[in-house]
C-alpha cells in the first residue's frame, strides 16, 4: 500500500499541464493512462463510458478551435476523448466518467505526462468528428503530452476551515 503521507502529497504537487514536448506519447504509457481508467468505480460496476484516442493532429486542432480554452489541445501530441454511454447508466454517466478521467489524469501525472481537461469546446461539432452517436456524452478531450517546460507553481488553497463543515 502506498503511504497515506506520500499519496497526500503526490496529490499537492500534480498539476493542470497546457505546454508539451512535440513528441509522441509511447504506447505503454497510453494503454497505462487507459487502464486507470478502466479500474475507475463505477455506479452498480457498469462502466458506462467509452475511451478515444486522437493522435490525429488535424482533428485535435479543429476540436481546440470550438472553445475559449482549446489552446492545449491544439498543441498537444495526444487526446483522449472520454465518452459516458447515458444507456448504460442513465442516472450516473456523468459522475463514472468525471472519475475515470481523473483517474487517468493522476496515472499520466506519475510518468510525467501533464494533462488539461478541456471543458469549453462545441461538443456537438466534436461528437460528429469523432463518429459518436445521439446517445453518447462527450465529457472532455484530455489534452496530453510529456511536460515542456517548468512545471507550474501550486495555486493557494482554501483552507480547511473555510470549506467543510461537521455536523455532530
Amino acid at each position: 500500500m502506498t503511504k497515506p503521507e506520500e499519496f497526500l502529497e503526490f496529490l499537492k504537487k500534480r498539476r493542470t499541464i497546457r505546454n508539451y514536448q512535440d513528441k509522441p506519447i509511447t504506447k505503454e504509457h497510453i494503454e497505462m493512462i487507459l487502464e486507470a481508467g478502466r479500474w475507475t468505480p463505477s455506479a452498480s460496476n457498469r462502466q458506462p463510458w467509452e475511451f478515444i484516442v486522437i493522435k490525429n493532429r488535424e482533428i485535435l486542432q479543429k476540436i481546440s478551435k470550438t472553445g475559449a480554452y482549446g489552446l492545449p489541445l491544439k498543441n498537444a501530441p495526444l487526446g483522449i476523448a472520454i465518452i459516458g454511454k447515458k444507456l448504460e447508466n442513465p442516472n450516473w454517466y456523468i459522475q463514472d466518467t468525471s472519475l475515470a478521467s481523473m483517474n487517468m489524469m493522476l496515472m499520466a501525472w506519475t510518468l510525467n505526462i501533464g494533462m488539461c481537461w478541456i471543458g469549453s469546446m462545441d461538443r456537438e461539432y466534436a461528437k460528429e468528428l469523432l463518429g459518436l452517436g445521439k446517445n453518447d456524452f462527450l465529457l472532455t478531450v484530455l489534452a496530453a503530452g510529456y511536460i515542456k517546460g517548468k512545471i507550474p507553481k501550486s495555486i493557494p488553497r482554501k483552507s480547511l476551515g473555510e470549506i467543510t463543515r461537521i455536523i455532530k
